[in-house]
């Protein structure tokens, strides 16, 4: 697989809007481990391997538990993620899906059920972000350091 552009370089102004998205969620309250769950599932469901890549290893780096991680793609089938966790999987899986999904009320209840409004549109948030994000690599074929 060859790069095809860098849209960094093409559309600078573009990009760093969406970096300073990136911040914003980040900086925006909700839990870091979430927010790597978060990424990591979007990214597996979009088939980024860059994306998958940089968030495997910077959950690491925060400490979370690398056998957790394998677990991602399969959470429904395993003990490691709580109600919150299942909650924010399946949210993400119903809007990195949205065009199949339609965001079904039934997500969004599970959603409200263990978050409140304001995390629920933070997630929301945080969610279309690393889509965008996943989006960016995945169109110019941007490979992960080996």
């Amino acid at each position: 697989m060859q790069p095809r552009m860098d849209i960094s370089q093409l559309a600078p102004e573009l990009y760093r809007a969406v970096a300073r998205l990136d911040g914003a969620v980040k900086s925006s309250g909700l839990d870091g481990r979430l927010l790597h769950l978060v990424k990591l599932r979007a990214s597996q469901i979009n088939g980024c391997a860059y994306c998958v890549d940089i968030h495997v290893r910077d959950a690491l780096a925060d400490g979370l538990d690398s056998h957790m991680l394998h677990l991602v793609a399969v959470w429904r089938e395993s003990p490691f993620f709580d109600a919150r966790d299942r909650a924010a999987l399946a949210w993400t899986e119903s809007l990195t899906l949205i065009a199949q999904t339609g965001a079904p009320d039934a997500d969004f209840e599970q959603v409200r059920s263990v978050f409140s409004d304001g995390e629920i549109a933070q997630l929301t948030v945080a969610i279309g972000t690393i889509n965008i994000w996943n989006r960016i690599a995945v169109s110019s074929r941007r490979i992960h350091p080996l």
